[in-house]
């Protein structure tokens, strides 16, 4: 397996990207229609460089009141947002745009549900392969942690080496106390990132949801782990244009893993395999059985997110099977092609067959097949690509 930082378990902050002073952070102007679509979850992160991402985030914790009310020095925010984007590696799907991403469309919801909870950095220095993967290649990562995800909780200590930052360290003025309970429900919310653990986390939010009590502490923190998953994986709430070149980039970054797999003769998921996806087929189930279900069951606690959320997603899932029945009609198509045109080469080489084997002396059509018969002790071989009204020895001929 190719060698990254999470391969080996960080010991101390030197080993982490060092961040850059703040004057290189440009503060930029966050014109009225920027901060309305930050609201939304249309928003389109494609069209922005990292550093006006870097001053969307900064605006998300200002407008969300979170600066004040935790008393969080300006400048150590700043600081802190730029070591998250360095720590980021360049993969083609986890990096510093998903996890942009992943946090505007939690400030959507927070904004559409009046909700007041929010994450940043949830999977930082992402190599780009899954916990499966760790754990079948036996890597430090996932010896360290018994093989309970491995990358999950290789983030959150990552997250909070930063945070032992003293000019990074956003909670400074949090008593121990406090902290601790930022740190648990930190460590909580990233750990439910995880998809092995998605159907334990559905299952259960399914069961507080219909008698859902805010002031019950264990339903308020399966809220909070199922709307971290929502935004984990919610591309395909947004815009078509917006959505399918995230579905290239985690394909991408799927082949490549599966691809390494191979070689290294480990187990490959199907769902990986370049041989064996397509996009539809790869996000039609991930739509009907993980996004729909998921969405729909807070839905029930916000109806406010049906048109701009779960709607959006009923017409991704249509969209996608209208483009597999285009899919499974040409195939038929070449399919059925492919069969008429054997065919017709089958039937084109019987009839030279019967002509040669009966003697006569003229065929029709030529065929571009080579036949070897025995007789005797020696071999013939005859090229049926012929001319019209050439001649042909019987079987009986002499050499």
């Amino acid at each position: 397996l190719y060698h990254c930082p999470c391969d080996n378990y960080l010991e101390d902050n030197k080993k982490l990207t060092p961040r850059r002073d703040v004057p290189s952070y440009p503060k930029y102007h966050l014109s009225k229609e920027t901060v309305e679509a930050l609201r939304l979850p249309t928003f389109d992160a494609w069209q922005w460089e990292p550093n006006e991402m870097l001053s969307c985030l900064e605006h998300m914790y200002h407008d969300l009141g979170l600066v004040k009310e935790f008393n969080i020095n300006p400048i150590t925010l700043k600081r802190w947002l730029l070591c998250i984007h360095d720590n980021y590696k360049n993969n083609p799907f986890h990096n510093f745009r998903h996890c942009f991403c992943v946090t505007q469309m939690m400030y959507s919801m927070i904004c559409l549900c009046s909700l007041q909870v929010t994450i940043s950095g949830f999977d930082l220095v992402k190599s780009g392969k899954n916990n499966i993967t760790y754990i079948n290649a036996r890597t430090e990562l996932a010896v360290r942690y018994n093989d309970i995800s491995p990358l999950e909780n290789h983030h959150c200590a990552v997250a909070f080496q930063i945070f032992s930052q003293p000019d990074c360290n956003i909670f400074s003025n949090f008593d121990p106390e406090a902290f601790k309970l930022i740190r648990q429900g930190a460590i909580t919310l990233i750990l439910a990132t995880d998809m092995a653990r998605h159907g334990e986390i559905l299952d259960s939010f399914k069961q507080k949801v219909d008698k859902f009590d805010y002031a019950d502490e264990e339903h308020v923190t399966c809220l909070k782990m199922v709307l971290i998953k929502c935004c984990d994986i919610s591309n395909e709430v947004r815009p078509m244009e917006v959505a399918e070149p995230w579905v290239d980039c985690l394909l991408e970054e799927y082949f490549m893993q599966s691809d390494r797999e191979k070689t290294e003769g480990l187990p490959v998921a199907p769902f990986m395999d370049r041989e064996k996806v397509t996009k539809p087929t790869a996000q039609i189930g991930f739509i009907k059985f993980v996004l729909i279900p998921m969405f729909e069951t807070v839905m029930k606690l916000f109806p406010q997110i049906e048109e701009a959320m779960v709607q959006p997603l009923r017409e991704s899932r249509d969209r996608y099977e209208e483009l597999k029945q285009i899919d499974d009609a040409m195939n038929e198509k070449k399919k059925s092609e492919s069969l008429t045109m054997g065919g017709k080469k089958n039937s084109v080489f019987c009839q030279c067959m019967a002509r040669f084997l009966t003697g006569t002396n003229t065929i029709c059509v030529s065929a571009p097949v080579s036949v070897e018969h025995q007789s005797g002790a020696l071999r013939r071989k005859v090229n049926w690509s012929c001319q019209p009204h050439q001649s042909f020895p019987s079987l009986t001929s002499s050499c």
